[in-house]
């Protein structure tokens, strides 16, 4: 199976309630039929290529009726494809898994349930979907709480990962995606896009100029004695650190970490995505181990922002912008192709063109 690609992230107010039923009632077989002419005319990894793609996916939202700059349109699309999916998975090649809060958690065992149905070697898409929550959350740290993750692959072990995090200050939540395809390494460089309405100062280890900063991060784990690991980061607490730090030593309790950074040392990870995906490790033991590598080993992480692109938001039914004309026309070229394609009923489908049109022409 080929290694990770993150895709993307895109930005979105954060709205709560939910679609209702007489819409998502809709969305389902719309969602379906697009995904079959898809599918059908160039395979299920293509249509994982189009979700993993921020304009694309908030391209098939649209057209299924849903808000473009709701937060809600990733539960709500991600929700609608996976209840369209059922009974038609083994034809198309194509599974989902996962969902918003509680239905998360169950991601690994709905791999696992498939994998054995499918003769199919569910460990590395567990890893996947493991992973590619604990770099968003963890070696990323934007300040985003993530609530939703939906996997969804194919029967070959082709994936893609949507997901999305909250944050309760701005109000905003942030989309991110995910393609296992063409990248070597979960921790470096993952990205071939990201979208985000808002920059900010963020902890990135993802990033190539955090390279020297996660062997030292991996070293201080591994090297140096819990115990002394404490001791620093107690002396930290009691220092004013510059304010343009994200990291700050009152974020941080040493004596609740002890644990973690025992286990962590134990366990002797041989680098830095290894000792990511240990259990327990997550954002408060990696900025604790940022911190030391930063003022105790003078190794800085980045600090840089990791958005590179951005949407202006539209009205209720705006389109985003600034926007890669060639890819956007590609998507709404499919969107139409996949609804011409489709057994839908003539007054759905003149629906559906409507909401292509005023996309394209907006």
């Amino acid at each position: 199976m080929s290694a990770p690609r993150r895709t993307g992230i895109a930005n979105l107010p954060l709205h709560h309630g939910k679609a209702p039923r007489w819409l998502f009632q809709r969305m389902v077989p719309l969602a379906r039929e697009i995904t079959i002419a898809i599918v059908t005319e160039y395979g299920p990894e293509e249509m994982l290529r189009r979700l993993s793609h921020p304009y694309w996916f908030q391209a098939f939202g649209c057209v299924l009726g849903f808000d473009w700059h709701s937060s809600g349109v990733t539960t709500t699309l991600c929700g609608a494809l996976k209840e369209s999916l059922k009974g038609i998975e083994r034809d198309l090649g194509l599974f989902a898994a996962g969902g918003k809060g509680k239905t998360s958690r169950k991601t690994p065992s709905e791999i696992e349930v498939w994998g054995e149905k499918l003769s199919l070697d569910p460990a590395p898409l567990v890893y996947a979907s493991r992973m590619s929550a604990k770099v968003d959350s963890a070696a990323v740290q934007d300040g985003y709480q993530l609530y939703h993750h939906t996997f969804l692959f194919t029967s070959k072990g082709s994936w893609t990962v949507v997901q999305q995090g909250m944050n309760e200050n701005n109000r905003y939540a942030r989309r991110y995606h995910w393609l296992g395809e063409t990248v070597d390494d979960f921790v470096n460089e993952p990205h071939a896009a990201i979208l985000s309405e808002a920059r900010g100062e963020t902890l990135d280890l993802t990033a190539g100029e955090s390279q020297p900063a996660r062997r030292t991060i991996t070293s201080i784990a591994t090297e140096e004695s819990p115990e002394k690991i404490i001791a620093e980061l107690k002396k930290l607490k009691t220092l004013n650190l510059p304010s343009r730090h994200r990291i700050i030593a009152e974020d941080l309790h040493p004596d609740s970490l002890s644990k973690i950074i025992l286990s962590a040392y134990e366990r002797q990870p041989e680098d830095f995505e290894r000792l990511l995906g240990l259990s327990g490790v997550g954002a408060k033991t990696i900025r604790a181990l940022s911190l030391i590598s930063e003022i105790v080993h003078g190794v800085a992480p980045s600090y840089r922002d990791p958005a590179r692109y951005s949407f202006a938001h539209g009205g209720k039914d705006g389109i985003p912008y600034p926007v890669d004309r060639q890819t956007y026309d590609r998507s709404i070229e499919l969107l139409s192709s996949a609804i011409n394609r489709s057994k839908l009923g003539l007054g759905e489908k003149q629906q559906a063109f409507k909401r292509l049109n005023r996309l394209h022409l907006g």
